[in-house]
């Protein structure tokens, strides 16, 4: 997976990609979305930096089956809140 950190005046964002999906973009019905370099593009991470990453995390956009289906395992997103795009998923959260 991918994954970016940026400090905002907001908190952490955080910005996770599977690798195959950086650079594409997914449709479903007139929703468009390209999982853009400049946002998602960072470092390679395994789950756990994922993981670590998403706890710290204010807000955090995740996008691709194995980075939002490592979101839902481990409790940062309900499965019911995950948007299915063209063959991939995305799902954000934002911590109060």
């Amino acid at each position: 997976m991918i994954l970016k950190e940026r400090d905002t005046g907001e908190g952490l964002l955080v910005a996770v990609c599977d690798d195959d999906v950086l650079g594409e973009t997914f449709e479903n019905g007139d929703l468009s979305f390209t999982v853009s370099e400049e946002f998602y593009g960072g470092d390679e991470a395994d789950e756990d930096e994922v993981v670590s990453s998403l706890t710290r995390a204010n807000v955090a956009n995740i996008v691709g089956t194995d980075a939002v289906a490592l979101a839902v395992d481990a409790g940062f997103v309900d499965e019911t809140n995950v948007l299915e795009l063209d063959s991939t998923r995305h799902a954000q959260f934002l911590r109060m």
